[in-house]
């Protein structure tokens, strides 16, 4: 049997990912280099105390699997690994901005996300078992926003913060309880990224590329067939957001 690893399986797929980066922040490169020398538009819009918008967020998200001991016992031994596949997903929210400083805001970022995981079950005799788990959370972005010197209409940005979330609504592919695979409903993230702000003269326009790393256990109490030869599952999503102010 084989234990598997998402960093492996990351290291696989690194040139893709790195690829898709550079994709989605090379218009926001280009654009901040024509911007450079324009004339500013909005030229006192960051130095309101309190500011608001809202935000479309697209992402992809798996879970990383951790093996319990008895994954390597008699009865399970004809699981082969278990493992995670990246699925799409979105989100909407809303956003409120306060300017701390004059390089320093906090955000609040209150947003629906919806998620599908995939965890293919993969056996000795060659077959396998394709479970989904779909779930709608209301989330909670606490972040905090670094920003740089603002250059004409453009403006580069890191952002980070803790995400906590709550699950609405919820199921997955198995039907009868007595095979079903227990989720908890709350999460915790730990989120990273950066972005640029383009300034227009009707508002202000942010890209913004973050990553986020679930600390809680998503893995239920509820003993089946399907969550006995698991320790953990933590989330890993990698998310493009466009929010408008």
């Amino acid at each position: 049997m084989q234990a598997f690893d998402i960093r492996n399986q990351f290291a696989l797929y690194r040139n893709k990912v790195i690829l898709v980066v550079v994709i989605a922040l090379a218009p926001s490169l280009a654009q901040a280099q024509f911007f450079k020398w324009a004339r500013q538009n909005n030229p006192n819009y960051d130095e309101r105390l309190i500011s608001y918008g809202f935000m479309i967020g697209l992402h992809t998200t798996a879970y990383q699997v951790t093996y319990a001991d008895q994954f390597v016992t008699t009865p399970f031994d004809t699981v082969h690994s278990v493992m995670a596949e990246f699925s799409p997903g979105f989100s909407l929210g809303f956003l409120v901005n306060f300017r701390v400083s004059e390089f320093i805001d906090l955000r609040l970022m209150p947003k629906a996300g919806f998620y599908t995981h995939k965890l293919r079950y993969n056996y000795t005799d060659e077959t396998f078992n394709l479970q989904y788990i779909e779930t709608a959370h209301v989330e909670f972005p606490i972040l905090v926003k670094y920003k740089s010197m603002r250059r004409g209409n453009v403006r580069m940005y890191m952002i980070g913060g803790v995400t906590p979330g709550f699950e609405i609504s919820g199921k997955n592919d198995i039907q009868t309880t007595s095979a079903s695979l227990d989720i908890r409903k709350n999460n915790i993230q730990l989120e990273g990224g950066i972005g640029f702000d383009f300034y227009f003269p009707l508002f202000k326009f942010s890209q913004e590329i973050r990553f986020a790393r679930g600390i809680s256990n998503m893995l239920g109490s509820d003993p089946s067939i399907y969550r006995d030869p698991l320790k953990r599952l933590n989330t890993n999503t990698i998310a493009v957001y466009f929010v408008f102010q």
